[in-house]
């Protein structure tokens, strides 16, 4: 192992390429989640709510998990073939087609793919071949797929923020790129201010602001990224959604009193933070 990773830092253009392809191949399961795990608590809540007698159970069927059954054409149900599950070529071969029933494919799978490529490529640049690249390429595939779920549902699943959170912990523990006190001393602080702004909030107008999961989620930024880092997440997240936000009500596409997802945005800002949060907040406060 040692060796592998003196030859990759030798060579960090064939590591960028390296981290673009396995960001391809961790996209194309990060669909799979996306897809997947609110189907997988729908029926969860539905078994619970059974259980206490306040509604019925979820037909029983063939098990749903993240690994059965095989992903298949929502249109037809047809099973999808291997190699048509080949990050962006197997979107390309078939020209965004089902390849039995000729309906459309959405753009979204390609998109996730390319974002998580991407995303790894220029994570394999900025960090080079070593346990920051692992440990904050695993940060950004869980902030996409809390993304596109958000986006989707309005929902932070506690599976996907409280493994963050923790992993977050552990990373810093380990390999002390954030000092743990900082870290934790994050996890407090983000869950804190979101928390207040809703109480804030619902007790100003009786309305619920935003849902705990973006409490979750800041609280797993603030354990990866310190302490510090949290007020500059809280901005930037404001401001992407400020004019993401506008532009969806100019484009008509959004009503003015319909909620919006705030966690797309904590996830973009959190990932920028990541990168250029340390030298944007040296800049501000010695520049």
């Amino acid at each position: 192992m040692a060796e592998l990773l003196a030859l990759l830092s030798a060579n960090p253009s064939v590591f960028v390429v390296l981290a673009l392809m396995l960001g391809l191949v961790i996209g194309s399961f990060l669909n799979v989640v996306i897809h997947r795990v609110p189907r997988m608590l729908e029926a969860h809540w539905r078994m619970e709510c059974a259980a206490y007698g306040m509604g019925d159970a979820p037909a029983s069927g063939a098990a749903y998990s993240l690994w059965t059954p095989r992903s298949a054409c929502p249109a037809c149900g047809s099973a999808i073939r291997p190699w048509h599950n080949i990050p962006l070529a197997g979107f390309a071969v078939l020209r965004g087609r089902c390849a039995a029933c000729r309906a459309p494919i959405s753009w979204r799978y390609p998109m996730v793919e390319a974002l998580t490529g991407g995303l790894f490529a220029l994570l394999a640049y900025h960090y080079g071949a070593g346990i920051a690249f692992v440990g904050y390429a695993a940060f950004t595939a869980f902030l996409i797929a809390l993304a596109f779920i958000d986006a989707d549902t309005h929902l932070l699943p506690d599976n996907l923020t409280l493994p963050l959170l923790w992993l977050g912990l552990a990373f810093n523990l380990y390999t002390g790129r954030v000092p743990l006190e900082d870290a934790v001393l994050g996890a407090m602080l983000g869950y804190g201010l979101l928390w207040s702004v809703y109480w804030a909030f619902r007790l100003a107008t009786g309305k619920e602001g935003m849902g705990y999961g973006d409490f979750k989620l800041l609280a797993a930024l603030g354990a990866w990224l310190g302490w510090v880092q949290v007020p500059l997440i809280i901005l930037l997240s404001s401001v992407v959604g400020a004019v993401f936000g506008v532009a969806l009500i100019l484009m008509a596409r959004h009503g003015r009193g319909q909620p919006l997802p705030f966690g797309p945005y904590l996830a973009v800002a959190g990932w920028v933070a990541l990168l250029w949060g340390s030298p944007f907040l040296a800049w501000y406060l010695h520049g």
